[in-house]
């Protein structure tokens, strides 16, 4: 069992070094349109449970998290109807207008319980097909300024340039495959580091869809970590059946 890092000496009245935690925060306000579903997609029904359910399984069952931030609308009628809506592992914060403000108000949940050297680990809750080998994997290699997992892209790649008012898309180039890769989650940086990276960003109007991005905005540049391809985020209505057939694997 992978245990948390120790950081660079945090504070303890001048004696002992302390263990620096993990604090998983899962962003879950969205409303997923383009599920074209009658509700936010991490509450359709995968295996009989919602899809939000098993992202909280993965998360909640793994030896070094303690406490899960979720941060959810302010008003959502469907979170009392999860398996882990009355469990005292959820924290609850409310979502914002973007991703990166609901990740704010998460870590601000954290306020007085997370240390500035804590690690934070941002994760999709669409993706339920997370495995803790990868988190393994992941925090066995995390040094500052953090890291995320992510996957080398294998596909040949094209940029695309928009011809017409129509939207039709015509090839522009093939771009080199080599350096690229796809990010996922989970993302691990420090907590001060990436509520200041965030604050920064938005300050200066820069909406990141990711937090590596508010990292690298502020000069600050994160670890790829090679994970699992099956790690796969529910956006659209087929990948649903991708997730029920990966979710049939052991974790």
């Amino acid at each position: 069992m992978v245990r948390p890092l120790y950081s660079s000496l945090i504070p303890n009245n001048g004696s002992y070094p302390l263990m620096s935690r993990y604090w998983p925060i899962l962003p879950a306000a969205g409303v997923g349109r383009r599920m074209m579903a009658d509700r936010p997609k991490q509450y359709l029904l995968l295996q009989q449970r919602f899809l939000l359910d098993h992202t909280l399984e993965c998360m909640l069952s793994y030896p070094d998290f303690e406490q899960v931030v979720m941060v959810l609308s302010e008003d959502d009628p469907y979170w009392p109807q999860s398996d882990f809506a009355n469990d005292p592992r959820i924290l609850r914060a409310n979502g914002g207008a973007e991703r990166c403000h609901s990740v704010l108000n998460g870590l601000a949940a954290l306020d007085g319980l997370a240390t500035d050297d804590d690690w934070v680990v941002v994760h999709d809750v669409a993706r339920p097909c997370l495995r803790h080998s990868d988190l393994d994997k992941l925090f066995s290699v995390l040094v500052a300024p953090g890291a995320i997992l992510a996957t080398p892209t294998r596909d040949t790649m094209k940029r695309g340039v928009i011809v017409d008012s129509s939207g039709k898309v015509r090839i522009d180039h093939t771009v080199d495959r080599v350096q690229l890769w796809h990010a996922l989650t989970p993302q691990v940086f420090r907590y001060a580091e990436l509520r200041d990276a965030l604050t920064t960003c938005l300050a200066q109007g820069y909406e990141v869809t990711d937090e590596a991005s508010a990292m690298e905005y502020c000069q600050q540049f994160p670890l790829l970590v090679e994970g699992r391809a099956d790690n796969i985020k529910v956006t659209r209505p087929e990948d649903l059946a991708l997730a029920e057939l990966f979710l049939t694997q052991d974790r």
